[in-house]
């Protein structure tokens, strides 16, 4: 069985066992979570009732994603500036949709 579940403003298709890299969610290595908004779920092409269907994962490690360089430049000004971002993310263990 299948989900789509909505988390930090993205969507994500998942099965149990799926591991997957979300923004940050509150919670330690170790904790179980329930995503709860829901988008559509199903089953070998059929679809299921959302109402019906929780998607439990666990907390692998909290984490950040790849460095973004930011490079502002305004030719003949000389006017630079480098920033760099790294974004908080959590992984994700599915354990079960159902």
């Amino acid at each position: 069985m299948f989900a789509v579940v909505r988390t930090g403003g993205k969507q994500y298709r998942v099965a149990a066992g799926d591991k997957i890299a979300v923004e940050k969610l509150a919670g330690e290595a170790g904790d179980k979570i329930t995503l709860g908004d829901i988008l559509l779920a199903g089953k070998d092409g059929e679809i299921a009732d959302v109402a019906n269907v929780t998607v439990a994962a666990e907390i692998i490690a909290q984490a950040k994603s790849e460095k973004v360089v930011v490079f502002k430049k305004r030719r003949r000004h000389n006017y630079r500036r480098k920033n760099g971002h790294r974004q908080q993310m959590t992984l994700l263990r599915i354990v079960s949709v159902g």
